[in-house]
């Protein structure tokens, strides 16, 4: 079973940090307004809008550190990553968890933030919240759909989701606990501490600025060491601003997918309405959830 971290309620502190790559403060501000106005209080650490002059919010040592910290305090109870980009697997090995492991508290982000869903499921088997991060709320963003979705998990709501169908799915109905992320993430922690076991889960993937013939690399990565075999379920997400190579790869991504996993008989939703673009629904990795892949949508429905 996988423990749920407890849910928040008005006067709740937030923590935000960027554990990976460097995010100015003035891209924050909003998103600090709009949780204060949802009735939390927010404490942001050092590491957002930090003097760093590399591509890092801070050092190793400084990432790690605040993370550390915000992990550890018992008045912060969840973690909004500010920003993914590429950090976070520099410092997982080196965080512990054994507080948390004992008073558990929801850990919030995507991109980069995947490789944290992921060790934490595989590991603690605590779930994790893989949603909007801080800039998603710039530009009163924060009062479309997908910003609201993080809202309402937050405080517990069990979610509904839909999609239209497309041509390429493979229909059908299936439970299961939800796992995955980022498709690079996933594939770069394949047999590391952070790996995950698939069998039995819904998986889904998503993925951004990636050549094709980089994509169906990483698929068939995922492929060949199993995890695409016994599922319960694929959910393929947002698959953003693509690349091609001078010769043309020859298919479309959705194509490239659909090769790769045509021959398997569990349900396949292609599109689905999560990834780096605004269409982002918050999903609970580790929570269990029902997936009907019918002929005119897709419904993803939170079970326990």
């Amino acid at each position: 079973m996988v423990k749920i971290p407890s849910y928040l309620k008005k006067g709740d502190t937030i923590g935000i940090t960027c554990p990976a790559g460097y995010m100015a403060a003035e891209k924050v501000h909003t998103c600090i307004e709009v949780l204060q106005q949802w009735g939390y209080k927010v404490q942001a650490g050092h590491t957002v809008g930090s003097g760093s002059t590399t591509y890092f919010s801070g050092n190793d040592e400084e990432r790690l550190a605040e993370f550390q910290q915000m992990l550890d305090d018992r008045n912060i109870k969840a973690i909004l990553c500010a920003r993914g980009g590429y950090g976070c697997g520099r410092i997982v090995e080196q965080i512990d968890f054994k507080k948390f492991r004992k008073y558990p508290k929801w850990v919030i982000g995507f991109s980069d933030i995947t490789i944290l869903h992921t060790h934490i499921y595989s590991n603690y088997r605590i779930a994790t919240m893989h949603a909007p991060m801080a800039a998603a709320f710039n530009g009163e963003e924060y009062k479309n759909e997908y910003v609201q979705s993080l809202r309402k998990a937050l405080t517990g709501k069990k979610a509904k989701y839909s999609c239209e169908a497309n041509a390429l799915n493979i229909k059908g109905k299936t439970s299961g606990q939800l796992v995955g992320g980022n498709l690079s993430l996933l594939a770069h922690v394949t047999g590391t501490s952070s790996d995950i076991q698939t069998k039995g889960k819904i998986l889904f993937i998503e993925e951004t600025g990636e050549y094709l013939y980089s994509v169906d690399r990483m698929l068939y990565q995922l492929k060949r060491s199993g995890k695409l075999d016994k599922l319960a379920g694929l959910i393929i997400g947002g698959f953003t601003e693509m690349k091609d190579t001078t010769r043309p790869f020859g298919k479309t991504i959705h194509e490239i997918i659909f090769d790769i996993v045509k021959e398997y008989d569990y349900p396949v939703c292609m599109g689905f309405p999560v990834g780096h673009d605004k269409e982002n629904y918050a999903l609970k990795v580790g929570a269990v959830y029902h997936l009907n892949v019918a002929q005119k949508k897709v419904v993803l429905q939170e079970k326990h």
